[in-house]
């Protein structure tokens, strides 16, 4: 068990040894140069230091968690997967804005897993990423999480070994804010898809189907998915064909229900979790006030629906009116959906393929969305730019960034204090929801607040955030399979 300070294992030791000594090619303010890099490493003194800035107000929040493996029930089918203390999704953590987490993890899995802590910008040495930075923590093994939470929002957690997340182990991370506008009700709605246990199949066979040459995948079972389109993301909607898609663990044809009065003042709020499927997402015969993404809060905007990339999370407020309604999230592109039932009153659900009208309108474009003041960040000169491009393809299943896979000795490199802009360039035929971990972008002309974006095909993104968060962390495409292929890289503070 350690407290503020993770024991780093011999690879990341070399690995950074090695980095302090030579030097890397960077690109910096348009052009590309070369300097000596030495690494801060994830439980260095700018690390701890950066830790006790934190703003807490001394209360600490305790939480067992075991990964482990369990039979859930999807609502009439059984399978086997690895949930969180056998739930699905794992139990919620809701805690307030300056409180400590304190999770103590005992690992049940036949296998070792860490716990990434998605969206939330905090120390470096808790962020969940193995061989980077903490080890893995082995089967049978313990490990306590620790850190103060300061910014309020709709967060997760889940694990970043292998393709756990395409099991059961994820679950919501609630930050509450006192001055948060009073509602009558608050409801956590967390999308997923679901292959697991279905006919034998596994995250890893699908995987590694999908790495076979193209003549020689296996389609017997979920695997492979072809013609998957969507104008919305630009062209092929996704990789993997889902048997089932689930809202609360629960496939449409048996719902989570949430019973409320008419006229209520609802907080929803929406969080994808799935490996491979974007999710449009309607309340029949309501319209949604949107007022956060990624936990950030923008002016509130009117939507009918809203299109949700893999780690997003909306927060919306709705008025409800008298019956009952369903919250459905069409599986983006594929042919498939989730539901959940809202109940006020008396009626009858419609059928379980049933689809609102709401869910025909354009979703919610992001350059539609605007910060709130508080959390604008401020214009300033920008120090440094990096440029990233979304390479590779289906053809041999080789998803990388810059034309390379995953290589944890070759980071991209910035300095702290400086302001870096980020520019993503999408040169692949599919779409990717691009995340940083430890720190939130600014998106776009409006500057909308976010840690998981998406990059369509052929388009750029333009982002910038402050290097304000020593360590190091990691950037990489949220689509499970594609971050597995080596869609990653590693941003990494230097001296």
């Amino acid at each position: 068990m350690t407290f503020g300070h993770v024991p780093l294992d011999r690879r990341t030791l070399l690995r950074l040894g090695a980095l302090g000594a030579g030097s890397l090619a960077l690109t910096a303010c348009g052009g590309s140069t070369a300097e000596p890099t030495a690494l801060i490493s994830p439980d260095g003194p700018e690390v701890q230091a950066a830790a006790a800035r934190r703003a807490g107000n001394g209360r600490v929040r305790t939480v067992s968690l075991r990964p482990t493996p369990a039979t859930v029930d999807l609502g009439g089918v059984q399978v086997a997967t690895w949930t969180y203390d056998g739930a699905l999704p794992g139990k919620e953590i809701r805690v307030q804005r300056g409180d400590t987490i304190e999770v103590t993890l005992a690992n049940e899995l036949p296998t070792q897993t860490t716990v990434h802590w998605h969206g939330l910008a905090l120390r470096n040495d808790m962020d969940g990423m193995p061989g980077v930075t903490q080890t893995a923590i082995a089967a049978g093994a313990t490990f306590t999480y620790r850190f103060v939470v300061d910014t309020a929002g709709t967060y997760w957690f889940h694990p970043h070994t292998g393709l756990q997340l395409d099991r059961g182990l994820y679950a919501p991370l609630i930050v509450e804010d006192p001055t948060d506008p009073d509602v009558d009700a608050d409801w956590v709605i967390v999308l997923d898809d679901w292959l697991d246990g279905i006919d034998g199949a596994t995250p890893d066979s699908v995987y590694a189907s999908l790495r076979k040459p193209m003549g020689a995948m296996h389609m017997d079972g979920p695997g492979m998915l072809m013609g998957a389109h969507s104008a919305a993301l630009g062209g092929d909607a996704g990789d993997v064909a889902y048997p089932h898609f689930l809202a609360n663990g629960r496939i449409a044809d048996a719902p989570p229900e949430f019973s409320a009065r008419p006229r209520d003042k609802v907080r929803i709020r929406l969080i994808n979790a799935g490996a491979d499927t974007a999710f449009r997402v309607a309340l029949a015969g309501h319209r949604f006030s949107v007022t956060h993404a990624d936990g950030y809060p923008v002016k509130p905007i009117d939507a009918d629906c809203l299109l949700i990339g893999m780690g997003e999370r909306y927060d919306v407020t709705v008025t409800l009116a008298d019956g009952v309604f369903p919250l459905v999230a069409a599986a983006e592109g594929k042919d498939g959906l989730a539901r959940a039932l809202v109940r006020t009153g008396a009626g009858t659900a419609p059928a379980a393929d049933f689809r609102p009208t709401e869910l025909t309108a354009a979703p919610l474009a992001l350059d539609r969305l605007v910060p709130r003041g508080e959390v604008e960040l401020p214009a300033r000169k920008v120090d440094r730019t990096l440029q990233v491009r979304l390479t590779g393809g289906m053809k041999d299943y080789n998803w990388t960034m810059n034309g390379a896979a995953f290589d944890p000795g070759a980071p991209l490199t910035v300095r702290q204090g400086e302001r870096v802009r980020l520019n993503f360039r999408n040169d692949t035929t599919m779409w990717h929801p691009m995340h940083i971990h430890g720190h939130t972008l600014a998106v776009g002309p409006n500057g909308v607040r976010k840690d998981t974006v998406s990059v369509l095909p052929g388009k750029t993104v333009v982002t910038e955030f402050d290097a304000n968060n020593p360590g190091q962390w990691m950037l990489h495409c949220h689509n499970a399979y594609h971050l597995e292929a080596g869609m990653m890289r590693d941003l990494a503070y230097r001296r």
